[in-house]
């Protein structure tokens, strides 16, 4: 199964900035595209007071930083260039729905998505939207973000299609600030897992179009049964089953580089052996370009494109 989507990771969470302009993101889009992506997923517009566009909400409701370059508006122009699908991702405060106040964050949202509904609604490479807060269980609002937020995207843009990338509470569900422990002493069942979700799922199923779950916090062996269990759930609730197929590693302590190989080839199959209808990656410019900061990016992508016989040029 092939990588056919990527996220872009603007703005950095928790991995290191590539201090990327115009020049260094148009090469990367050429190499996604020499392998047959075709969609690109913007992980979130804002995270506190930054922004990938110069956002009059932002700056107002959040004291943003003006940047100095509109990232919303080059990530479009080469999608455009390049026949890519692109899905806007949306705000996260980092701090209002961790903290028992999603109202809040579903505000200062519903003034985001209508400000670049606006602002790039028109554009041809615009094709969905991402709700970018991440769970694993029924936690802080969020399905009620999900369904409020998702349902205003749908009806601005005439029903295009909406994204959620949720995680497994697996045995490497843990903090990413946490060097010591790369494991915990329990994970989830896959039936736990099944029951929470379809309490979810139930909930957001005409607000949420794509259920696309990490793959990288349950074990190796467990993963094809969660991913059969996800693709069951996407199918009752009549929502597409994606894989987010994590390009970076988690049984290490530093966090993160790029994945082994092996383990992303296991996860590949493993997706194709579900019947999962597509998978992308978080995400290919850090952890799987020839043009990342790290070397064994240039490493793993010449591995994935010898198993594929892809041209590398």
């Amino acid at each position: 199964m092939k990588i056919t989507g990527t996220f872009l990771d603007e703005i950095s969470y928790d991995i290191p900035h590539q201090n990327w302009g115009r020049k260094e993101w148009e090469a990367d889009f050429q190499r996604m595209h020499s392998i047959g992506i075709d969609t690109v997923i913007l992980i979130r517009c804002g995270l506190r007071r930054w922004m990938t566009y110069p956002s009059q909400v932002l700056a107002r409701e959040c004291l943003g930083y003006l940047p100095p370059l509109d990232l919303v508006d080059l990530f479009l122009e080469l999608a455009e260039h390049y026949g890519m699908k692109f899905f806007m991702g949306t705000y996260d405060s980092g701090y209002y729905w961790k903290n028992g106040d999603p109202v809040r964050e579903q505000e200062i949202n519903r003034a985001v998505i209508n400000e670049v509904w606006e602002k790039y609604g028109h554009r041809k490479a615009f094709q969905g939207w991402y709700l970018t807060q991440e769970i694993s269980r029924k936690m802080c609002g969020t399905v009620d973000i999900y369904a409020q937020i998702g349902r205003l995207c749908k009806e601005l843009s005439n029903n295009l299609p909406v994204m959620i990338s949720p995680y497994i509470d697996g045995m490497k569900s843990l903090s990413a600030f946490n060097s010591d422990i790369i494991r915990k002493d329990r994970s989830i069942s896959v039936e736990e897992h099944a029951r929470e979700w379809n309490d979810i799922l139930s909930g957001i199923q005409d607000a949420v179009d794509i259920l696309a779950f990490q793959d990288g916090y349950c074990d190796f062996s467990e993963l094809k049964d969660f991913l059969s269990a996800n693709r069951e759930l996407a199918d009752l609730h009549g929502m597409q089953c994606w894989t987010n197929c994590e390009s970076f590693d988690r049984d290490m302590p530093i966090k993160f580089l790029p994945i082994k190989w092996e383990k992303m080839l296991l996860k590949l199959k493993a997706a194709q052996a579900a019947g999962i209808a597509k998978a992308i990656t978080f995400e290919f410019s850090h952890f799987m370009s020839p043009n990342s900061c790290y070397q064994a990016a240039r490493h793993l992508f010449n591995r994935y494109c010898e198993h594929f016989s892809l041209c590398k040029s």
